[in-house]
């Protein structure tokens, strides 16, 4: 299926819902104000550990999590459009919170749905919808984080059940989730591990997860991490069923759960830019507004644009990645979503802490909240950095596969930058070194990265979205891809320099 039938078929399962999409939003987003704004002070829930359980009960009478439920379940379809317009809404007000929905939305309940067998949907379900439970996934250990498809937690098939055994860390949700989805390698005879990866879905309440230690992370207060013993049995039905091997499971698991990110981070940047918009208007310096200033301006214009393409990629997911699509082999649009949305998550809050000054250090700033709780995002699933190199070496790929060597002409063919490409046509028309080192596929992919995003914004802007917001993000993303693209050309390579101590003292020259 191309890409105008898939938007078709998208685009029609859209409109059949989009009027109580938009009501059902409504009605959570006055919630959501009611309980951060009114009831509480938003300070406070944000800069302390946990969540007060009237709030979470509160927020999850609202149902949020059936956005990613199909209908056939009492859910509202499991429609993409659905549960990234419900993290959106929920990331504005909060974003630990909109994390907390993303995690069980996207690393629990959508592998349940599209991998779990017909009595574990239906328990889970229900539970979800009428008793509001929560759920969280399992996969980083202590010595096996990137490096996951070497993790040692373990299982072994004990008559109809499995048993599993290991030690997991940093899984949100904590002691709170009422199940988890655990990841495992196959135990044999002999001791050793097999290759694929199974997921086996647990109910806490019977126990066997032990949680060892609880982390004073430094943002997102709302969640708690940790670190878990693991010793549980599973019956045989709550192991999820690929369709194929558990590690390409995993990957369409992950690259999911990469592609909703937008979900999150526009929301999160409508925040940031209402908030530096309200601020540089009412804040006076040297006698005229913030605002009126060219370089306030600037970062202005930055935000708006990172929110221009953030609001680009959700529309981009809605349109091509339904529920029952397979992801595993969109690596290129989950690294390149993911990646760049969280970059700029983190830069929007960096201007909006430079723009509120002094102000946004405190304690309870959103500001300065912004920036601790938005930086981890670049961290987690995936560190931005290994996702760029990622990045380049697909493309890599593809252009021997293609028997190519100019970036430009690749770009030009492929379905994510032909729209873009033109704007590099001289910056992009150059050979490629297939044997280039880490630091230039980094770079690379960075700038690629963007491409495929500003080719996103392209075409919603196509679709009707706001011209001048369109125009003015183009502007902004094509300076920064030249930046990129500049800086990868003039390579650098710069070493550690290991006895540093001997000579790399400047006191010691100072002649007194």
């Amino acid at each position: 299926m191309n890409y105008t039938e898939i938007k078709s078929e998208l685009t029609q399962n859209i409109q059949a819902t989009s009027k109580s999409i938009h009501d059902f939003v409504e009605t959570y987003r006055k919630k959501l104000t009611d309980l951060f704004q009114t009831r509480n002070e938003e300070s406070d829930l944000t800069s302390h550990r946990g969540l007060p359980p009237y709030v979470l009960r509160s927020v999850l009478e609202c149902k949020p999590l059936s956005t990613f439920i199909p209908t056939e379940y009492n859910g509202r379809g499991g429609s993409t459009h659905e549960a990234l317009a419900m993290l959106e809404t929920t990331a504005y007000q909060s974003l630990p919170l909109s994390l907390m929905m993303g995690i069980n939305g996207a690393l629990f309940l959508q592998p349940v749905a599209n991998y779990g067998s017909n009595e574990a949907k239906e328990t889970i379900f229900s539970r979800f919808l009428d008793k509001n439970n929560m759920g969280g996934l399992m996969i980083t250990e202590p010595d096996y984080g990137s490096d996951a498809l070497h993790m040692q937690t373990h299982f072994e098939k004990r008559g109809n059940q499995y048993q599993i055994r290991g030690l997991k860390h940093w899984a949100g949700l904590t002691g709170w989730a009422d199940y988890w989805l655990i990841t495992a390698r196959e135990k044999d005879e002999n001791g050793d591990l097999g290759r694929d990866i199974g997921f086996f879905v647990h109910d806490s309440n019977k126990g066997g997860i032990d949680v060892k230690e609880y982390y004073d992370n430094l943002g997102l207060l709302m969640l708690p991490y940790g670190r878990n013993q693991i010793d549980i049995h599973v019956n045989e039905s709550f192991r999820l069923q690929p369709k194929s091997t558990g590690v390409k499971m995993m990957l369409d698991t992950l690259h999911r759960s990469r592609l909703q990110f937008p979900g999150m981070s526009t929301g999160h940047l409508k925040r940031v830019m209402d908030e530096a918009i309200q601020h540089c208007k009412e804040r006076f310096v040297g006698g005229k507004s913030l605002i009126d200033y060219d370089q306030v301006k600037d970062r202005l214009a930055k935000i708006q644009a990172y929110f221009t393409v953030s609001s680009a990629m959700s529309y981009f997911t809605s349109n091509r990645v339904s529920l029952d699509r397979d992801t595993s082999r969109m690596d290129l649009e989950a690294n390149t979503i993911k990646s760049v949305a969280t970059d700029f998550m983190q830069d929007a809050s960096q201007s909006l802490l430079q723009l509120f000054g002094a102000k946004g250090y405190r304690l309870g700033s959103i500001a300065g909240r912004a920036v601790i709780d938005s930086r981890p995002f670049q961290i987690f699933e995936g560190s931005n950095d290994i996702l760029y190199q990622q990045i380049s070496e697909s493309v890599i790929k593809l252009m021997k596969g293609k028997k190519m060597t100019n970036l430009y002409e690749f770009l030009k063919s492929h379905s994510l930058s032909e729209y873009s490409s033109d704007y590099f046509k001289n910056s992009t028309n150059f050979s490629v070194d297939y044997q280039m080192a880490q630091r230039q596929l980094v770079k690379l992919g960075r700038a690629i990265s963007r491409i495929f995003s500003m080719d996103m914004t392209i075409r919603m802007g196509e679709d009707g979205f706001h011209p001048e917001m369109i125009a003015s993000s183009l502007q902004t993303i094509r300076e920064e891809i030249e930046e990129l693209l500049s800086s990868y050309r003039e390579s650098s390579k710069a070493g550690v320099v290991d006895d540093y101590k001997s000579g790399g003292s400047w006191l010691n020259l100072v002649k007194a």
